[in-house]
């Protein structure tokens, strides 16, 4: 067994020890809201947003995109589950900026095995054997933060599964100072339609 895997497994015996009334939460989100944003491991969309466990769904990808799978978490989330607002939060420094879909398929065509990143990017180390199915997928890298967050609201804001009374709100997250900055291109492409927000 791990290292890794014994801290976790007995964080969470300590956890679940002192879990309380957590089983009386509801499915749906206390405060009715979901948040995308990026899996990258220095965001904590709990400590950045203030929520507790119980007040929102938060889906997290490679880079925080609109992917259609992200996009299928945020109408169940919307259609089954009840929230009324939506957050897609990027982030300053993102890896997804740093690397092209065509340089994820070529390294993957080398090896399996973890890249590594120097002065000029991420090569391969790995011996192989790598596969070519790298260069079907859709890996949404960018190369302005601006721009992608815009982009991901408007494809939120104008697909047929999402209604156009929810609000879609723009931002990134700065890594170095832990602050939310306003994309107020996004913010007014994610405006909702009519004169007011959805009852909660």
């Amino acid at each position: 067994m791990s290292d890794v895997l014994t801290d976790i497994l007995n964080a969470n015996a300590a956890y679940a020890a002192d879990f309380g009334d957590k089983d009386k939460l509801s499915a749906p989100p206390a405060k009715r809201v979901a948040i995308l944003t990026c899996m990258d491991a220095r965001i904590d969309p709990a400590k950045v947003l203030g929520l507790r466990e119980g007040d929102a769904h938060i889906i997290r990808n490679a880079g925080g995109r609109a992917s259609d799978d992200a996009i299928r978490s945020l109408v169940i989330s919307y259609k089954l589950l009840r929230t009324r607002e939506w957050f897609v939060i990027h982030h300053t420094d993102c890896g997804m900026m740093s690397i092209t879909d065509e340089k994820i398929a070529e390294l993957l065509a080398q090896s399996l095995e973890p890249a590594s990143y120097g002065p000029d990017g991420f090569y391969d180390t790995g011996a192989g054997p790598g596969s070519p199915e790298g260069q079907f997928i859709n890996w949404m890298t960018f190369t302005d933060a601006t721009q992608c967050i815009v982009d991901d609201v408007v494809r939120l804001r104008h697909h047929p599964l999402v209604p156009g009374t929810i609000p879609i709100y723009g931002y990134i997250y700065d890594v170095k100072t832990g602050r939310l900055i306003e994309v107020p291109e996004a913010m007014a492409a994610g405006q909702a339609s009519g004169a007011r927000l959805m009852q909660r």
